[in-house]
């Protein structure tokens, strides 16, 4: 059956689910998606990954600031929507926008709820260093991801897994699951299962801050950091004043005090245990591997990386 749909999304991990419905058949009304934003050097106005990819299949897409207001609601609710599809859409939506589609407004989430609710369960599923997560569609309600779920898929998180890796893989299978549920609602209802109240926690957006590596930390928690904020927004430390981004670690044999080099390859002394460097990335530049690195940038055995 064809329903009529919002898509309400931003990011590339969005793409993906859109293209899916829109292959599936279904009607979308309009998008929903953040205002272009200025990028690059000159500060251009750019407009989202999904923005970009609605306008080159015809859809019109919508880019109000709030939805707050009454006008927007009301424009919302002018579409007549058997439901809404939110992915990474970046606004909250209030209770007369949730209210609005006769079905209801469904969310795809990239985490097993109610582990990882919140902006940022990717990475914080990897440096949390979770061995398996998923992606779960579900009814919104007013709350932080606390609505029921209404389908899930699992997923394993290799030990070598990145962020970037992990997004990729959780995408499509988003894709995948939102259809399958559009289809049961098109059926003629789907069974939804309230969130156990045991297991809740928050994935909120990182920070600036959290970014910066403390070599005081073990090697384990050091190299979960490194994988889940890899390639974007990156981990980094100081090297030869330099700061220097680390996309990829391995562990390695050693000790030494925290941050201290233990020999001129690159292996770094953490707070328990030592990481052995293999792919930086200095700025203005691409990502490189470690003995290429090395080759125009010495970092000797007793530097210490801050």
């Amino acid at each position: 059956m064809t329903l009529r749909l919002a898509f309400m999304g931003t990011p590339q991990f969005s793409v993906a689910p859109l293209a899916a419905l829109i292959s599936a058949g279904h009607q979308i009304a309009a998008v929903y998606s953040q205002p272009p934003r200025p990028s690059g050097r000159g500060h251009a106005l750019q407009k989202s990954a999904v923005h970009a990819f609605a306008e080159a299949n015809g859809i019109e897409v919508r880019t109000p600031k709030s939805l707050k207001n009454p006008e927007a609601q009301a424009e919302f609710a002018a579409l007549d929507l058997d439901a809404a599809v939110v992915v990474a859409y970046g606004l909250i939506l209030p209770k007369a926008i949730l209210d609005a589609p006769k079905l209801g407004c469904v969310n795809i989430h990239a985490s097993l709820l109610p582990r990882w609710r919140g902006a940022a369960p990717i990475q914080r599923a990897i440096m949390a260093g979770d061995a398996e997560t998923g992606v779960m569609t579900m009814l919104m309600d007013e709350g932080l991801d606390t609505g029921p779920v209404l389908m899930a898929e699992r997923i394993a998180i290799a030990p070598e897994m990145t962020g970037g890796e992990l997004h990729d893989a959780l995408s499509p299978l988003g894709a995948d699951l939102i259809v399958r549920t559009m289809a049961a609602f098109g059926r003629g209802g789907i069974a939804v299962q309230p969130q156990p109240a045991e297991g809740v926690t928050y994935a909120a957006k990182i920070s600036k801050d959290e970014t910066r590596l403390n070599w005081a930390e073990d090697s384990e928690a050091i190299r979960n950091r490194i994988r889940g904020l890899s390639p974007a927004p990156g981990a980094w430390t100081t090297i030869n004043g330099e700061r220097v981004k680390i996309l990829k670690a391995a562990h390695a044999g050693g000790a030494g005090a925290p941050g201290t080099a233990l020999d001129d390859a690159l292996t770094i002394a953490c707070g328990s245990g030592a990481l052995k460097l293999e792919t930086l990335q200095r700025p203005g530049r691409g990502p490189m591997a470690a003995d290429d690195l090395l080759r125009g940038f010495a970092v000797p055995g007793g530097t210490v990386l801050a």
